[in-house]
């Protein structure tokens, strides 16, 4: 397995500030991402990227990688964790990173694994399921969660996925580990499909036909987006990069449903028949 150097993929110095960091991401994401870019080996890069910022904008990731660089890794040398090595982080293995980040954030047994030996003895662990909010899941941060009457502060990464767990060390009592077990609470409006967001969106007939601006609601905030003319049910919008974080980032996806409102009064009526007979005549007469 070879040493990966984050910094080198985003092409910043390793006391490159925060900001730095999150431009250079942002700039390499952009160039890289597989529904824009046509360079080859585009995606790969783009993987590339979306994994160095996951380590270097966290700071307990990014000081670990550092005390790994200090002991003179560089890129593409053989690499093996240290004998011992247990990051006592949140346990976000199953991302689609690479064997190397897994090998020091994946939260799983890593000496066998990498053919080191049998690795430090497991964690005594307890396990809790818990449930989040969509709106907690997409924008991340901190969440209060309640756990046999305590109240646990708890930093939630934006965009985990439902199987995944957040380790909290020594919080599980009797000297063990809590792990929380993430799973979604059923949402009013949003459903999900993987990282992507699907929404149901009723539109008016006049609007299916004509064409119309549509105000849709997305986790991160509504959004306008333009629905063409001649639409009917089923038609789906995408909207790139409004689902779940990730690598690369979930869609929104809406759902176009048209829907007749009912008449109220009698000229609505009337309007409905003239409609009626309007559209039953031969086209062209």
């Amino acid at each position: 397995m070879e040493f990966k150097d984050y910094y080198k993929t985003l092409g910043v110095e390793p006391g490159a500030s925060d900001a730095d960091i999150k431009a250079a991401y942002r700039r390499l994401a952009r160039k890289y991402h597989p529904d824009v870019s046509k360079e080859a080996g585009a995606e790969e890069r783009f993987k590339a990227v979306n994994e160095a910022y996951e380590v270097l904008k966290d700071p307990g990731k990014r000081n670990a990688y550092e005390q790994l660089r200090a002991g003179g890794f560089r890129q593409g040398q053989d690499f093996r964790p240290p004998p011992g090595w247990d990051y006592e982080g949140q346990d976000l293995g199953g991302g689609g990173f690479s064997d190397f980040f897994e090998s020091l954030f994946g939260g799983r047994a890593r000496g066998a694994r990498n053919g080191g030996g049998p690795g430090p003895a497991p964690r005594a662990e307890r396990r809790y399921r818990v449930e989040l909010d969509l709106e907690t899941v997409h924008a991340g941060g901190r969440q209060r969660i309640e756990v046999d009457g305590r109240t646990l502060d708890v930093k939630i990464p934006a965009g985990i996925q439902p199987g995944q767990s957040i380790r909290l060390a020594g919080q599980g009592g009797q000297g063990r580990d809590l792990l929380l077990e993430v799973a979604y609470r059923k949402h009013p409006r949003f459903e999900v499909e993987g990282r992507n967001v699907l929404l149901r969106m009723p539109v008016m007939p006049w609007q299916a036909a004509l064409g119309a601006t549509l105000s849709v609601p997305t986790l991160g905030g509504t959004v306008e987006v333009r629905l063409p003319a001649e639409s009917n049910t089923g038609r789906r919008l995408r909207l790139r990069a409004r689902g779940l974080p990730g690598t690369p980032p979930g869609d929104q996806i809406v759902l176009i449903e048209v829907h007749a409102p009912a008449p109220k009064g009698e000229r609505q009526r009337e309007l409905y028949r003239e409609m009626a007979a309007a559209f039953s005549e031969p086209v062209g007469k």
